[in-house]
């Protein structure tokens, strides 16, 4: 038994985890050696502090709003806005409200 998602059946990724109070909340969609594909929920104020990955990665907002900082710059994001972020650049993440996203990242 693995910790993903069903395979050959549909699903709405908003639907698939819930939020936790003060919390952050995540799902593996699919974990593979080559990347990873993660369902996550932040509730309001929650966070990622700044940190750097040796890969690639595209966030795309499911639901609610958040800032993702990549390089010291601030990107205010949606439900249905995506972004990548970039290998070896800073990055973080704070929920302005309530959030859901889809992280897929990408090995080398």
């Amino acid at each position: 038994m693995t910790n993903e998602f069903v395979k050959g059946q549909k699903f709405n990724f908003a639907n698939e985890v819930d939020y936790s109070a003060g919390g952050i909340v995540s799902k593996n969609v699919l974990k593979r050696p080559t990347g990873n594909i993660s369902l996550f929920a932040f509730d309001k104020g929650e966070g990622l502090s700044e940190h750097t990955a040796p890969f690639d990665a595209m966030v795309q907002v499911i639901e609610g709003k958040a800032t993702i900082i990549i390089g010291g710059n601030p990107h205010e994001l949606v439900a249905g806005e995506t972004i990548i972020m970039p290998a070896n650049i800073t990055h973080a993440l704070n929920a302005t409200e309530r959030f859901k996203m889809v992280l897929t990242m990408i090995k080398e």
